[in-house]
This record gives structure tokens, C-alpha cells and sequence, in this order.
């Protein structure tokens, strides 16, 4: 691989959203206002407490407005952002705080502060969603204010945006077509932002610390694989760059069905959440749908969806992928993903806690109205999905949900693989389904035990630890010995690496972020069944995450590893 220019500046360097790079100008997001240091009491304290929920009212309906523009993440973001500004608690405890003397923004700002402190103690989910509770004070402020609404502003040349934190709001508005890159000093690779950002294959680079202090117009260099931002880079990083889209462009000309080098097939298929991202998605070279999140219906709601609207998002999904596998994973959500028509309790350890299947205990008709509604699905389409339950501990778990899932008339059962007790048990979990599909990320949070979206955590959470691929072994090893599909659904399979080793561990299909199949493509056709293997034998051999990484990359095909700039 060439040697880069050294940059005038140092790179800040970040986690990376995707494998693209581009180089462009820089767009900052215009600021929050500022608090008043000093804001006096209200003069009339029930009228300053009114316009503050008119102003609720106006950034709630601006919200709606612009959702009903958008279809997809976008549009569910900005509806989520809408119900957010509509919150009773959010407008009754700062209405309360002006009616009893408190100037009309900072009362804004300090129940804010409180509802924020509350997500991020809880940490997961809830700490996410932290940026969407500021961006919604940011806005309500600027009307309380009189002030310019902040954001992005009209984009009107190819530009990298760039800011402290993206709110979910400005991302979902951008005009993607005039983006090149997206830089954060803050946000997490599950973020809102990375989530629309990989769905339109955009380079992010978030925790970035200093992007938001480059200055509008300086050009930048954002490499989402390095997770590197390279302000004034050089020719040779422009070269770099260019050869690598090339080599991008050229692999997603490549249509052909998964396989290694010597013809043994290995499904490639798409993670997807929504219709909207299901119907683009499967215009990609892709064959099926190995993850349908559908918790996209569920979360941000005051009551659940409907029967009927499940099973028309269900089947537009089915539409969309015609004769090619959709696998429908059934609601994931709970504890640190709350739902809030469900009135669940908070959990001093959310992750450990009545989350996904675990619904059933108090939550059953969740689980059977969905699996109703798939089931029609099926019927008004023609198409008949695989589906699968997250959260999966036991053989009587796996048993009870295939047991429901069939009583209505779904022949394709599994489950997901997350927990070692499943791994471990793996062979009497698929005497009692169909398929197994690993979730390697939430895999290693739990071998770990790591919170996997606590930053201070992030070295124990890496797929590449061996005890972690010891897991995807035996769990692989076990689908063998049962003459079943064992699948891995989560994003680690979008790192070609990664996914040469899991081939070599024996898992037969593998389920990523659309845009990141190419890459993928071309590293399995590049090796053999014994070099996978190999590959995968090295990895297991190291002693920790990094370790392990590097040592697959040694035994990797090295045009590969030149080719993908691995």
C-alpha cells in the first residue's frame, strides 16, 4: 500500500461509520442559542408559561410537517423527535418552573438538563436519545428566544458536515445528494446519525474530538475505514482516495451470489428496518433480507401498532424482495429500549433485564399479534418470510416460541444466537427450531459482560475476541452436526475481515448493512474453504481482540488486503 502524505495538521481520529472516504469542504451546523445568564422572572407568568407550550406546539407540528415529507429512518426520526417535543412531562414540568417565577428558557433548559441526566444514568437506548431531547430545547429555545432555528444550513455545493454532536433532526433534513462526509465529536456507531449515514453509504467519522472546531470551507479528508478526518490532506491522500473508489465502484458491479474461491456458496444478505430502507435495499446486488428490525414500528409510540399496520409494513417488506429470504426478526425492544404504551418499570441493568422474547412474561399478546400479523403478511403477498426471536436463553425458550410462531401458520422458525448459554447449548436450541442466526455484537457484550454502548468499554466489546469466536464455533459446529443454517446477522459481518473469519467458522450465511456486501463479496471469492479456515484458526489462536485481527489479516489473501485497504 502507498505511503500517505503527512498532513499539515494532525488527523483526528474517531470511530467509522462504513468503509467510504471522501474529501470536501466543511459545513458547520449553525449553534444552539444561548441561555440568558440573567433571565428575569416573567412579568406575567401564566402567559410566559403559555407561549412556552405554544412553542412546544409549533416545533412539535414543524417536526410532523417534515416527517410526512420523508419516508424511512428519516421520516421515523423526525416523528420520534415530534412525539418527543409533544412529551407531557417535558411540557408540564417546565410550564410548572415558569409559573412559579423561573425565566421561560432557563426553565426549558433546566428540566432538560434533569429529563438528560435521567437517559444518560440509564445508560443504552435511553442515553442515545440524549441528542434528540437537546435538539428539540435548541429549537423550542430559539422560538422562546425570537433567534434563527439552528441546524445545517442550506447545503449548496458537495460539503463535509461537521458538528459537535448531529441531532437526529438535522441529519434526517439533510439533502444527502450534496453530503460527502459526515465529522462528530461526539455520537456512537448506533446513533441516528450513523444509522442514516450507512443507509446512504455516507463516510462517518464520529467522537472525532475537534471536528466541530474546523472551520467552515477548510477541506478535509474523511475516512470512515481509518476513522480518520485529515484536515488540508494531500495529493496523495486525493489518490488514495480516488483508487479506492474505483476499486468501490468496480466491486458493486458484481452481482453474483456469495461464494468462496472454490464454489462453496455463502449467502450474503441485507440488514434492513423499515419498508422504505427494505425497498431500497433491494435494489442492491444482495439475496434477501437476513435481518428485518422491525422495532421501528414499536418504539416512540403512545400505543402499539395495529395488527393491520404491522402486517402492511410486513408485506411491503415481502413485496419488495419478491422470491428472495426475508427473515423477520420479531420486536426487540424493552428495558433499555422502553416502549412507552407498555408502562415498564426502569431496571438497574437494563440489557440483563425483560428485554426482546423476554416480553412474553408479561407482555404475550405483543408477540402473538405479531406473529399474527406476519402471518398475513404472508397470506396478502404470497411470500412466505423465515422468522426468528431475539433474546434466546434456553431450549424451552426456543421451544415455546417456535411453538407460537407455527400455531399460526409460519413454517420457518429460529432464533438469535446472543447469550452464551444458547452458544453453549446449541445443539438442543436447534433441535427445537429451524435456523440459529448469531448476533456477534450483542455476543460479545455478554461473553464480555461489557455494556456494548458504554465508550469506556468499547476494547471488551470487540467481535474479535477469541473466547467470542470460540462461541461462533461451537454454535457453528453444532448447525453442522444438525444439518441446519447457522447465520450471522449483526454488523460485524460488514467488516471483511470479520467475515472471512466467520466463513472460516463455519456459518453459512452472513447479514450487513447493504453497501458494505460488495466489499465482502470480493474478500470470500478471493479465498478458498481450507484458507477461510486457516484465517479463522489464526484469529482464535491470539490472545486478545487486536491480536486477533492482525493475525487474520496475515493469513489473508494479500491482494485482498491491498485491494480493500484492509
Amino acid at each position: 500500500m502507498t505511503a500517505l502524505a503527512t498532513p499539515t495538521l494532525a488527523p483526528l481520529v474517531g470511530v467509522g461509520v462504513g468503509r467510504g472516504a471522501a474529501i470536501g469542504p466543511v459545513v458547520a451546523v449553525a449553534p444552539a442559542p444561548a441561555v440568558p445568564a440573567d433571565e428575569p422572572a416573567p412579568a406575567d407568568s401564566a402567559a410566559a408559561a403559555a407561549r412556552a407550550t405554544q412553542a412546544f406546539d409549533e416545533v412539535a407540528a414543524a417536526l410532523s410537517s417534515r416527517a410526512a415529507h420523508l419516508t424511512g429512518a428519516g421520516a421515523a426520526i423526525l416523528g420520534a423527535s415530534a412525539a418527543m417535543a409533544s412529551d407531557p412531562g417535558l411540557r408540564g414540568q417546565t410550564a410548572a418552573k415558569i409559573a412559579a417565577g423561573t425565566g421561560p428558557v432557563t426553565a426549558l433548559t433546566q428540566v432538560v438538563d434533569e429529563f438528560a441526566q435521567t437517559f444518560a444514568a440509564a445508560g443504552g437506548y435511553l442515553a442515545e436519545r440524549v441528542t434528540d431531547l437537546r435538539s428539540v430545547r435548541d429549537r423550542v429555545a430559539a422560538r422562546l428566544l425570537g433567534q434563527p432555528e439552528p441546524g445545517v444550513p442550506a447545503l449548496t455545493r458537495p460539503s463535509v458536515v461537521v458538528a459537535e454532536d448531529l441531532s437526529p433532526v438535522d441529519t434526517a433534513a439533510l439533502d444527502m445528494s450534496l453530503v460527502l462526509a459526515i465529522a462528530t465529536d461526539r455520537g456512537g456507531p448506533t446513533s441516528h446519525t450513523a444509522i442514516i449515514a450507512g443507509q446512504h453509504g455516507i463516510p462517518c467519522v464520529m467522537r472525532a474530538e475537534g471536528a466541530s472546531g474546523l472551520p467552515a470551507g477548510a477541506v478535509v479528508a474523511v475516512d470512515a475505514a481509518a476513522g480518520t478526518v485529515i484536515p488540508e490532506p494531500g495529493p496523495q491522500v486525493a489518490e488514495a482516495f480516488r483508487r479506492r473508489g474505483e476499486v468501490a465502484r468496480a466491486l458493486a458491479q458484481d452481482s453474483s451470489p456469495g461464494a468462496l474461491a472454490d464454489g462453496n456458496p455463502l449467502a450474503l444478505l441485507a440488514n434492513v428496518g423499515t419498508p422504505g430502507a427494505a425497498a431500497h435495499a433491494a435494489g442492491q446486488s444482495v439475496e434477501g433480507v437476513g435481518l428485518l428490525r422491525t422495532e421501528a414500528l414499536f418504539l416512540g409510540r403512545a400505543t402499539p401498532p395495529s395488527h393491520a399496520e404491522q402486517a402492511a409494513a410486513y408485506a411491503a417488506v415481502l413485496t419488495s424482495f419478491g422470491e428472495r429470504k426475508v427473515v423477520i426478526r420479531t420486536l426487540d425492544a424493552g428495558a433499555d429500549k422502553p416502549l412507552a404504551f407498555a408502562a415498564m418499570p426502569a431496571e438497574e441493568n437494563p440489557a440483563l433485564g425483560v428485554r426482546a422474547y423476554r416480553l412474553v412474561r408479561t407482555r404475550p399478546s405483543l408477540l402473538d399479534t405479531q406473529l399474527g400479523a406476519i402471518a398475513d403478511a404472508a397470506a396478502m403477498t404470497g411470500r412466505m418470510p423465515w422468522v426468528m426471536a431475539p433474546m434466546i436463553a434456553t431450549p424451552a425458550e426456543a421451544r415455546d416460541f417456535a411453538r407460537r410462531a407455527r400455531s399460526h401458520g409460519l413454517p420457518t422458525v429460529g432464533v438469535m444466537v446472543e447469550v452464551p448459554a444458547a452458544a453453549l447449548r446449541a445443539d438442543a436450541i436447534l433441535a427445537e427450531v429451524d435456523f440459529v442466526s448469531i448476533g456477534v455484537d450483542d455476543l460479545a457484550q455478554y461473553t464480555m459482560a461489557a455494556d456494548r454502548l458504554r465508550d469506556e468499554l468499547a476494547d471488551l466489546v470487540d467481535p474479535f475476541w477469541p473466547p467470542v469466536l470460540d462461541l461462533v464455533a461451537a454454535t457453528a459446529a453444532a448447525g453442522e452436526r444438525c444439518g441446519k443454517p447457522v447465520g450471522v446477522c449483526g454488523e460485524s459481518a460488514s467488516d471483511p475481515v470479520m467475515a472471512v473469519v466467520l466463513a472460516g467458522l463455519g456459518v453459512t450465511s452472513l447479514s450487513m448493512g447493504p453497501t458494505a456486501v460488495p466489499a465482502v463479496r470480493y474478500a470470500l471469492s478471493r479465498h478458498t474453504e481450507q484458507e477461510v479456515r486457516d484465517v479463522a484458526d489464526a484469529a482464535r489462536s491470539a490472545d486478545g481482540a487486536p491480536q486477533a485481527r492482525a493475525a487474520a489479516l496475515a493469513a489473508m489473501s494479500p491482494d485482498v488486503v491491498e485491494a480493500l485497504t484492509l
